[in-house]
């Protein structure tokens, strides 16, 4: 039987979206999050876009068997989108302001919890409602496992601020399993399969020869271990995500973060991300000609959005937190993020494409009280 400090070891130490294997009360104490985002995209001739974001969150225990959850989020987006590729001609100036809200419930029960979440995102061109359900149940201490099944809903209007393109609705159902299991008092092990039905406007209404098919259904498989190093006091988190959908784009993630305790409520956590991709199946490669640098694709159905493209990346970064009290944790987070064409796995990228790269650095800090 694993003891209580093991298992909670454990399970804190994987990403906040992971169930615990074992069932809880209300929490105790009121917790107030906040986090700022500065993110910036580049390429080789200019800077592209900037991200300037605050998000908070607050967690209110309402009784021993139910909580509630609210979040705020306020982006702040501007520079230079390209509308095809990456020519220097083909970028458009844009600034705009997202503001998204969520709000949920918890029911906890002896061996399972329920959640119920709605959600609204808005900004100058784009509003999006969801309303999700997540269930989550407990074997007993013995065991430690859990299993978890999710539901969602999304409905989205897309009103363009292109006068040319009359944009649309698109609606996505999503549905989710998985089982997070403890094996030993150091090692937890999750496993999740998501499925997604989208159907309606996916296009990008501000790139210039841009038509996506109507429906686009998304699987993935995302597999999580974490091992805890008991004499170094420190925790590896390793994880592997295959991405796969109808636009025949086909990807491989695999992540790596090591947790290590400093002492005095220090704790550093380096971290790596591998990814590549297949292209869309209707992805138009670059190929320039005097004409604005394009080529006018054939067909009804076609993207020149690099983000189609097949392509790799590499993400390093590096996680800085303190424990201040029992009551304050305060974080810092910076990332660098790079994308090649020739990165591809089967060296399949579009070699007229231009590097990609991006950095974000994030603060924050957890209050309870």
């Amino acid at each position: 039987m694993l003891t209580n400090k093991s298992l909670m070891t454990a399970a804190l130490l994987l990403p906040l979206t992971v169930v615990p294997a074992k069932a809880e009360s209300s929490p105790e104490k009121t917790t107030l999050g906040y986090k700022y985002l500065d993110y910036l995209d580049s390429q080789p001739d200019a800077d592209r876009i900037a991200v300037k974001a605050h998000a908070f969150e607050l967690i209110q225990p309402i009784s021993d068997q139910w909580s509630l959850s609210a979040t705020a989020v306020n982006d702040a987006v501007s520079g230079a989108s390209p509308q095809y590729h990456t020519t220097k001609a083909a970028l458009t100036r844009m600034k705009d302001m997202r503001r998204g809200y969520s709000l949920g419930a918890t029911r906890y029960m002896t061996s399972s919890t329920l959640t119920v979440t709605g959600s609204y995102s808005g900004e100058s061109d784009y509003i999006s409602h969801s309303i999700s359900a997540t269930g989550s149940w407990f074997t007993d201490d013995t065991k430690n496992t859990a299993v978890s099944a999710g539901l969602a809903v999304t409905h989205d209007l897309i009103t363009p601020n292109n006068p040319d393109v009359a944009g649309g609705t698109k609606n996505i159902n999503d549905v989710m399993l998985g089982v997070t299991q403890v094996f030993t008092p150091v090692d937890i092990v999750q496993v999740n399969l998501r499925h997604s039905n989208g159907n309606g406007y996916f296009s990008d209404p501000y790139k210039f020869l841009d038509e996506r098919p109507r429906e686009r259904n998304v699987s993935t498989l995302l597999t999580r271990w974490n091992h805890h190093f008991a004499s170094l006091d420190g925790t590896l988190r390793t994880s592997y995500r295959y991405y796969s959908d109808t636009y025949k784009v086909r990807a491989h993630t695999l992540g790596f973060e090591y947790a290590q305790e400093l002492g005095s409520g220090w704790t550093v956590t380096p971290l790596v991300r591998l990814h590549s991709q297949s292209a869309a199946w209707f992805y138009t490669r670059y190929n320039p000609s005097p004409d604005f640098g394009i080529t006018i694709p054939t067909g009804s159905i076609y993207s020149q959005d690099q983000r189609l493209s097949a392509f790799g990346a590499l993400t390093t970064g590096l996680k800085v937190s303190r424990q201040v009290t029992p009551a304050l944790l305060v974080d810092l987070k910076y990332e660098n993020y790079r994308q090649r064409s020739e990165w591809a796995r089967g060296n399949q990228g579009d070699p007229g494409l231009a590097p990609f790269y991006a950095k974000s650095l994030q603060v924050g800090f957890s209050y309870q009280f």
